[in-house]
């Protein structure tokens, strides 16, 4: 098992996340247009039931996003967002005893959301739009940093790296610099090095591969790799059938040290988490 680097017990709000064991998070897209999921949860109560069923089923975490960030995803509008993503926030804050977490670049939802209960930040674009360090040092909340070059409109056309890792992790220590500098203490975040944002397949497989190195920044790691086309270019599988791949994935994030893992499946993933626990606590 790998030594903690930092405190194991993670405010959220009004929540704490427990850090000493790998956590689960669930995905909720309430948009219509996701590449996995998009449209069937958009509805309130269709996404409330999801939400509900991914909890009992062992997530501490719901990632709640109102903007699809798939390869050249339309832009959205903050009004539209807030509109999709708040009812669902006080919804949830009233009715599931987890962690909800803001998938948003935001700072208007970073902050409203935070404001109904949401007890975590988790930014594709680690803080870059304009005011949303202020927003989210306001809050009080943790925040989830993700490495991408560009925008998701753009992030796949011909990305380049020398060293991808190394380029992930300068980028990341930037950002949580550049977090400090606004009020964020590094107590208060979490690494995510953005799997299938403005990387090839190479650069997916060889950032997962050293994905280790990524703890010597100190901070939780976050991996969020479930159905994505890395899956399916490697195995040659459409998004349905990319399961099985996911959980060997999830299961190698786990040995490398990650700690949250964001996915779609939230009970076959659970039970590689558990599986995993079973072994380690073994005599």
């Amino acid at each position: 098992m790998t030594t903690l680097q930092y405190p194991a017990r993670l405010p959220c709000g009004s929540r704490v996340l427990d850090l000493a064991h790998p956590q689960v998070m669930g995905i909720l897209n309430v948009t219509p247009d996701s590449f996995s999921d998009g449209g069937r949860f958009a509805v309130r109560d269709a996404a409330l039931r999801h939400a509900a069923q991914m909890a009992a089923a062992g997530a501490t975490l719901i990632d709640v996003g109102g903007e699809s960030t798939r390869p050249g995803a339309r832009p959205v509008s903050p009004l539209e967002e807030l509109e999709r993503v708040l009812p669902i926030v006080e919804a949830l804050a009233a009715e599931l005893d987890v962690v909800i977490s803001l998938d948003t670049s935001t700072p208007a939802v970073m902050r409203e959301g935070a404001r109904l209960g949401a007890g975590l930040i988790n930014d594709v674009r680690a803080l870059r739009r304009d005011g949303a360090l202020e927003a989210v040092a306001a809050t009080g909340l943790p925040v989830c940093l993700m490495h991408m070059l560009g925008e998701p409109g753009n992030m796949q056309q011909d990305p380049q790296y020398q060293d991808v890792v190394a380029e992930v992790g300068d980028f990341l220590e930037q950002r949580m610099c550049d977090c400090e500098a606004a009020g964020i203490p590094r107590e208060r975040i979490i690494l995510d090095p953005g799997f299938g944002f403005a990387k090839t397949l190479a650069h997916n497989l060889s950032l997962f591969r050293r994905l280790e190195v990524l703890l010597g920044l100190g901070r939780p790691l976050l991996v969020g790799v479930s159905r994505k086309s890395m899956i399916g270019q490697a195995l040659g599988r459409e998004v349905h059938e990319r399961l099985p791949g996911g959980l060997a994935l999830a299961a190698l994030a786990v040995a490398k040290g990650a700690c949250i893992l964001r996915v779609h499946d939230v009970a076959e993933t659970v039970d590689a988490v558990r599986m995993i626990a079973a072994v380690q606590a073994a005599e």
